[in-house]
């Protein structure tokens, strides 16, 4: 049978948005600050000032978090350690928000893939068109979902997990942190948007085709008339498949 465009384009976008927004679930990137440490002592890897008494060291670490995993890094270095999200940040109502609305997203987004690999039927004549469409609104609502949990995350950034937003962090080992958006979430909007666009393309679905009528045959039925019709189905031009009315 001739697959309907607007059931390949959904049947293509939904799971790379899948693949996205759960790539972005499970990395640690979605905020990022660099805090700049200095100490005094001997023996420093970088080193600035020195003329007076002793050496000044300058440690520029990394510091990334995700929904369950944050991440502290020596920049320029192999130096990494990562932890399951704890304290302030994992307590936060707004991070366990988002990490809900993921959750719930990755769950829909995954049966209405299934259901519309059901309808849209490549290997028959005959799609399932009310089971395509039906996926592809579980695709949509899925899309929205993680669309609201990065619209919350992004909205409260510099916030979450802070015990007063107007003194930045609270963690007085990382005084001069500045928190700004991370790759992860550039990967969860993306997929986020691919998931609305093909389950919108499979919501095409509940929409039949109109069959021609038969010229020599105008007593039969309209979908009969599409199989058994030479002057129909013969015609090169005429991009005609059997469809249940």
């Amino acid at each position: 049978m001739h697959t309907p465009a607007s059931m390949v384009m959904g049947i293509v976008f939904a799971p790379l948005g899948l693949v996205l927004v759960f790539t972005a679930a499970i990395t640690p990137q979605w905020r990022e600050g660099r805090a700049h440490l200095g100490m005094s002592g001997p023996g420093s890897l970088l080193r600035s000032g020195g003329k007076g008494q002793g050496s000044v060291e300058a440690l520029l670490l990394l510091r990334s978090d995700g929904l369950w995993e944050s991440c502290l890094q020596v920049e320029h270095s192999e130096l990494k350690q990562c932890w399951p999200v704890a304290g302030p940040y994992q307590r936060d109502p707004r991070v366990r928000l988002a990490q809900g609305l993921i959750l719930t997203s990755l769950f829909l987004c995954g049966i209405g893939i299934v259901l519309a690999c059901i309808g849209v039927r490549c290997w028959t004549d005959i799609p399932l068109r009310g089971v395509t469409a039906t996926g592809g609104l579980l695709v949509v609502i899925s899309g929205l979902l993680s669309l609201s949990a990065l619209s919350v995350y992004t909205h409260n950034l510099g916030r979450l997990g802070m015990a007063d937003p107007s003194h930045g962090t609270n963690n007085s080992r990382f005084p001069h942190l500045s928190l700004h958006p991370a790759g992860s979430l550039y990967f969860g909007w993306l997929g986020s948007c691919l998931q609305v666009l093909g389950g919108g393309a499979l919501l095409f679905s509940f929409k039949r085709p109109r069959c021609p009528t038969c010229p020599t045959c105008p007593d039969l039925p309209a979908c009969p008339a599409c199989s058994s019709c030479p002057e129909i189905t013969n015609k090169p031009e005429t991009g005609v498949y059997e469809v249940s009315c």
